[in-house]
């Protein structure tokens, strides 16, 4: 077992005595800090989920097969696991404001080239490069943006901050699907577009927050910087591609097994290096590894909800893309007002409370709104929805600010670095699994219903393989096209083909409340004491830092 950091020599915390004035110049200050960080990492939300609503335009206009389509999606989540070590490390080194701002710049430029796609031989790697460039902006700039946060607000105030720094960036998850409605009925080109506003005015509020800045004399740890990258990027590209490849492809397993031997030389290296891209170091402290597993757990149900629910609606609910945004909703309302209670219980009585109440909480709406899903009724589910959503929102504020603060002796950018990194790993281990499930589930339930009603059994796989495509959201989910016998059999049998996907899901959600189960069960071991000092190693010190210009 760990230590426990949570008490020791140190300073005061930094929100008391006239120190403090220099980093947090009072209430103003903090306010448009928090508003600027939220309308930056806005954009790194909502594009995990807008583009997905634009696909079929996008494959029509450029001509794209779903493969390629797939890849314009996963580009910008590979990118983004792989670098999300190496950007909180770069915001440590280099100034958390800077990198911030670095990040948003790259971000809002791949973005809007992105948009220019031009249509022709080039517009699959013009597209696919420039998502891959979006994600290393967004890896640069989360970390960076969350240290900000962190290091503009004391100890004691930092969770209802970091709540609402939550809540409100969680939430804008499900606005991306409803955003990318909107938008694709003028141009598909304007879901990326539409980041350029949002940037300005997160850089403006930035450059009005005069947030102190600061760099440190240490070297990059480059040869850990492309470990950790190609380490992710092989072990989640293998998650991404196994629905694709499949889980008996030998491509699939190479991925996934290189990638993860890589990651393990990548710890050895880092133990022994001087100056590392990350102090694993700090996993000794028992809560700081509690924490990270209740983030590993809850959020590979909190991400693939996403999409599933989104899916689930608009193939068993008949539900329109809009329909589906407004469905998610249920799920949100009931995050972002747990959220905030979440941040006041870690600032009262701690992390463990919100913990204990958060995993449990969601493993019990995840298991009730999934006895609810073959109901086929959005009247029925949205309590159950809320009340999941409810449990991530109550633990994940919390989580996040308890492992930042009990990584005494690690700096914010490298902590907020592998928690998001954690998180990260996690959504693409739900996704994969949850969405093999789903797909295997649904071929099952339609093959038996097809053959139930005469379709031949080679005719019925082929006929249910083709409805498990709305899974990955490249189909159309409103019902199948074509004439023939198979056809106008899957049609007459699409009311009995929502019920199959609708029992095909309550899989997925009975296994999201198994993870947040096994995330109470972390949650039960925390230790339960209190952080009432900042890391040492985010302290002003004149050997390890020096001022960096305000732009």
């Amino acid at each position: 077992m760990g230590t426990d950091t949570s008490k020791g020599d140190g300073p005061e915390p930094a929100s008391s005595g006239p120190a403090a004035s220099g980093r947090r110049a009072g209430s103003p200050n903090q306010s448009l800090a928090l508003a600027a960080m939220l309308f930056a990492v806005s954009m790194t939300f909502i594009d995990q989920t807008i583009v997905a609503i634009a696909a079929p335009d996008i494959i029509h206009e450029l001509g794209l097969t779903s493969t390629q389509m797939q890849w314009v999606v996963n580009a910008y989540l590979l990118t983004l696991a792989a670098f999300f070590a190496l950007g909180g490390r770069l915001s440590d080194i280099y100034g958390h404001r800077r990198v911030m701002l670095i990040g948003t710049l790259v971000f809002v430029i791949s973005s809007a080239m992105c948009g220019a796609v031009p249509a022709g031989d080039f517009a699959q790697a013009w597209l696919i490069g420039f998502r891959a460039v979006q994600g290393i902006g967004a890896a640069l700039m989360f970390p960076a943006a969350l240290a900000v946060v962190i290091a503009v607000f004391p100890v004691e105030r930092r969770g209802r901050a970091l709540a609402l720094f939550f809540g409100l960036s969680g939430a804008l998850t499900a606005v991306g699907p409803l955003l990318g409605g909107w938008l694709t009925s003028w141009t598909w080109r304007a879901i990326f577009w539409v980041n350029v506003p949002v940037a300005v005015i997160a850089i403006v509020l930035t450059l009005l927050a005069r947030i102190p800045d600061r760099s440190r004399r240490e070297p990059l740890d480059l040869p850990g910087a492309a470990l950790v990258a190609v380490g992710m990027g092989l072990t989640v590209l293998g998650l991404q591609q196994a629905s694709t490849w499949g889980w008996s492809s030998v491509i699939t397993w190479a991925c996934i097994v290189v990638g993860l031997l890589v990651l393990a030389f990548f710890c050895w290296f880092e133990l022994r290096a001087r100056f590392p891209l990350i102090k694993l170091q700090v996993f000794r402290d028992r809560a700081f590894q509690i924490d990270n597993a209740v983030l590993f757990f809850s959020m590979m149900a909190f991400v693939p909800v996403f999409f599933f629910a989104s899916v689930y609606a608009q193939v068993s609910l008949s539900a329109s893309p809009n329909q589906a945004a407004l469905y998610l909703l249920y799920f949100f309302i009931g995050f972002g007002l747990a959220s905030q209670w979440g941040g006041r219980i870690l600032d009262k009585r701690g992390a463990r409370p919100a913990l204990k109440l958060g995993t449990a909480l969601g493993a019990v709406g995840f298991f009730l709104w999934a006895q609810k899903l073959t109901t086929l009724s959005m009247h029925d589910q949205w309590l159950y929805a809320a009340m999941a959503g409810a449990g991530i929102g109550l633990l994940l504020a919390p989580a996040s600010t308890d492992a930042v603060n009990r990584a005494i002796g690690a700096s914010y950018g490298e902590v907020t670095g592998i928690t998001q990194t954690v998180r990260n790993f996690a959504a693409s281990i739900g996704l994969a699994v949850f969405g093999t499930v789903l797909t295997h589930r649904t071929i099952t339930n339609v093959e038996g219903t097809l053959v139930g009603r005469g379709v031949p059994e080679g005719a019925a796989g082929d006929a249910a393989e083709s409805v498990a495509q709305a899974v990955t959201g490249q189909a159309d989910t409103r019902g199948p096209s074509g004439s023939g016998p198979v056809a106008d059999a899957v049609k007459d049998s699409m009311s009995a083909i929502r019920m199959d996907f609708a029992q095909a899901n309550q899989w997925v959600f009975y296994g999201m409340a198994i993870v947040l189960a096994i995330a109470f069960l972390f949650a039960l071991r925390h230790p339960g004491t209190r952080v009432t000092q900042d890391s040492p190693k985010d302290q002003d010190s004149p050997k390890d830092a020096e001022p960096a210009q305000n732009e």
